[in-house]
């Protein structure tokens, strides 16, 4: 079974690139990206790796966590790395795991619970699966997932996009429409009736059917 929004997501113990790390302590009070990789010394994955390390500082500056994982050996990651800095320009700054036993992709549901064998025989296409984005609160809880197929690189400048709304949302009672970005308008979350609305926005704010209620976005 994959896993649902707001569901806590599994803790485990791994070996990473950084060296050990028990997840949700690593995660401590921050939020966290985890994003997997079917096998190492794949072309779509090495741009992902290297696209990453390359804007680590905008997910620094929004107080989030990034780690990869993809199902292989250490020694594979480190050789890997150096490729991914030879042909992306940039050196990977943030761990990646090691998941050989493929248990955290089968606690993450990425995996069916009878794979087995040795992860260094295993194509990426047996690990397709293993091509998903978790955004992970401070609460340990998922508050997003995407998965996408081994053809498609995936766009983290949108997975930004969706951080600010999650710790916008997560701070004020609103809601953000469809193609939102940082500084547009809102909407008054629908768990706020109009008389809370009013405390909190005395100004009133636009209303073209009285389930739209929006507001500019609090600062």
């Amino acid at each position: 079974m994959g896993l649902s929004i707001n569901q806590t997501v599994p803790d485990f113990t791994a070996q990473t690139t950084e060296g050990t790390i028990q997840f949700h302590d690593w995660i401590g009070d921050s939020w966290a990206v985890l994003f997997s990789h079917p096998k190492d010394f794949t072309p779509i994955c090495t741009t992902e790796l290297g696209y990453m390390a390359r804007i680590k500082p905008e997910f620094d500056k929004r107080g989030v966590k990034i780690v990869g994982l993809s199902v292989d050996s250490l020694d594979n990651h480190g050789a890997w790395a150096k490729d991914i800095e030879e042909t992306q320009g940039t050196a990977l700054n943030y761990p990646l795991i090691s998941d050989t036993d493929f248990a955290i992709s089968k606690a993450y549901g990425m995996l069916e619970a009878d794979v087995e064998g040795d992860a260094l025989v295993r194509t990426p296409a047996d690990n397709q699966t293993v091509r998903n984005v978790f955004v992970i609160g401070p609460d340990k809880k998922l508050k997003l997932l995407l998965v996408y197929p081994m053809t498609t690189g995936r766009n983290f400048d949108e997975v930004l996009r969706v951080i600010d709304s999650l710790q916008l949302t997560a701070k004020h009672k609103v809601a953000t429409p469809a193609q939102w970005q940082q500084g547009d308008d809102v909407i008054i979350a629908g768990s706020v009736d109009n008389e809370a609305a009013k405390q909190i926005w005395p100004d009133g704010w636009q209303e073209p059917k009285p389930y739209i209620r929006i507001v500019p976005q609090p600062s």
